[in-house]
């Protein structure tokens, strides 16, 4: 099936624009920069100068973006066919780095196929399989943190949330291979808004630093086919998420390989700043650690979970998620065209006054109460049928380290202010790195 051409300068007729929502008029390259890189800031003051539903213009062709802050209007979006809201192709752009058959570029019967063979590794009795993998390698690396002296957490815990993809999702337990994967993966991870415009402009892809950086991932291509070759047939007493994926499903090496990098590039970064920002907020608030460490202590899951998820409210990883109409729609309230590209604002929901009272405090029991947040207003993983499928293991996940990290240690934060964000590629992340110091328990 062809995609659906994007709603844009080439397509935008003039009677049509003034039937969108109001929005900036500034030029596109503006707009683009300040999305890319204050979407944070820029948000909120659009939502503040033109109501809840706002339109934007970003490259290429001066797309038309329709961003929604109401989770009345998400809701439609997130419960709305999945033929008629493409998510994959609002994610094409990642197409040069993640491959093709990625969970997250494709849609309708591609996407149900895919995520129905994925589904099997990420159930409740797989999550529970992989927590004891997970609680064991967190332990050992919180037993090599420093001492009394400040450090970025952000990097311990991007070092960390890589050793986990790789031994409980890749699978991968040689020495050797390990220590060649790490380099070449961080690389990887740590792709920048520069090379991701490969998506959109496919020629820069024979140029450096394009060049350079698909160079890294042939490397790693070569090692994960070379994975996936030998643990065909040789799956008994695995249970890793490569080895669930291929005794669950019918997959071909390109498949599975596109996959993996998925879980790597989606599960990573995301899950260590969503930790990065919870060290950062309990080292700077000393009731809720003592909250937490207790929590450890008598390892109450719900607890150490509620205190990620206020994290991952109070400071989203990533600001929103995006569809685009394959047909003309009305959303929130407007009749909107094929092609338009419409965006769920999660950053803006998540610091609603509205749904999350005293929206600027780190409260983690405000996910324990009686009075829990309504349905739709704590949304870090999209919603619908496009959910992230790794939620259950993100919060496992980060349940696990933060339950070795506090069992062991005090937590102060040598700058108690609150730490600005900076966008890093799609995330949010610490600008100064989430610096904290530890002292044993």
């Amino acid at each position: 099936m062809a995609p659906t051409p994007l709603l844009g300068s080439r397509t935008l007729d003039r009677q049509t624009a003034r039937t969108l929502p109001p929005g900036p008029r500034w030029p596109t390259l503006a707009q683009t920069v300040l999305f890319a890189s204050h979407r944070r800031t820029f948000f909120p003051r659009m939502r503040a100068k033109y109501g809840d539903v706002f339109t934007i213009r970003l490259v290429p062709s001066s797309r038309v973006c329709v961003v929604l802050s109401r989770p009345d209007h998400i809701r439609e979006v997130f419960g709305s066919p999945p033929a008629v809201m493409h998510a994959g192709e609002g994610n094409m752009v990642l197409e040069p780095i993640m491959g093709s058959h990625s969970l997250l570029l494709l849609d309708d019967e591609d996407h149900v196929r895919m995520r129905r063979q994925l589904m099997p590794a990420f159930s409740g009795q797989a999550l529970r399989g992989y927590a004891g993998m997970v609680h064991e390698l967190a332990r050992a690396d919180v037993a090599k943190w420093p001492v009394g002296t400040p450090f970025k957490v952000h990097e311990r815990m991007r070092n960390l949330t890589l050793e986990i993809i790789l031994q409980v999702i890749f699978g991968v337990t040689d020495t050797d291979r390990l220590n060649m994967l790490r380099p070449l993966l961080d690389k990887i991870v740590s792709v920048s808004p520069v090379i991701m415009l490969g998506g959109f402009y496919p020629a820069l892809l024979r140029i450096r630093p394009w060049r350079t950086y698909l160079t890294t991932q042939r490397q790693v291509d070569e090692i994960l086919y070379d994975e996936i070759a030998r643990r065909r047939g040789n799956l008994a007493g695995r249970n890793d998420v490569l080895s669930r994926l291929l005794a669950a499903g019918n997959w071909t090496d390109e498949e599975l390989r596109d996959q993996l990098v998925t879980l790597l590039l989606a599960g990573h970064e995301t899950t260590a700043t969503a930790l990065a920002w919870t060290f950062h907020e309990l080292a700077r608030r000393p009731e809720e650690l003592a909250f937490g460490q207790r929590a450890a202590d008598a390892d109450a899951d719900d607890e150490l979970e509620a205190i990620v998820k206020e994290a991952m409210r109070l400071h989203p990883v990533v600001y929103q998620v995006g569809r685009r109409l394959t047909e003309t729609a009305d959303v929130a309230g407007y009749r909107l065209p094929r092609g338009t590209t419409i965006m769920a604002a999660i950053g803006l929901v998540h610091r609603d006054g509205e749904h999350f009272p005293m929206p600027m405090d780190f409260r983690p029991h405000r996910f324990l109460s009686d009075d829990p947040p309504a349905p739709g207003t704590w949304i870090p993983f999209g919603g619908g049928a496009r959910r992230c499928i790794g939620a259950g293991f993100s919060l496992m996940e980060g349940t696990e380290i933060l339950r070795a990290a506090l069992a062991a240690y005090d937590f102060e934060a040598p700058d108690p202010k609150p730490e600005p964000a900076q966008a890093k590629n799609v995330t949010l992340v610490p600008r100064r790195g989430s610096v904290v110091r530890v002292t044993p328990r």
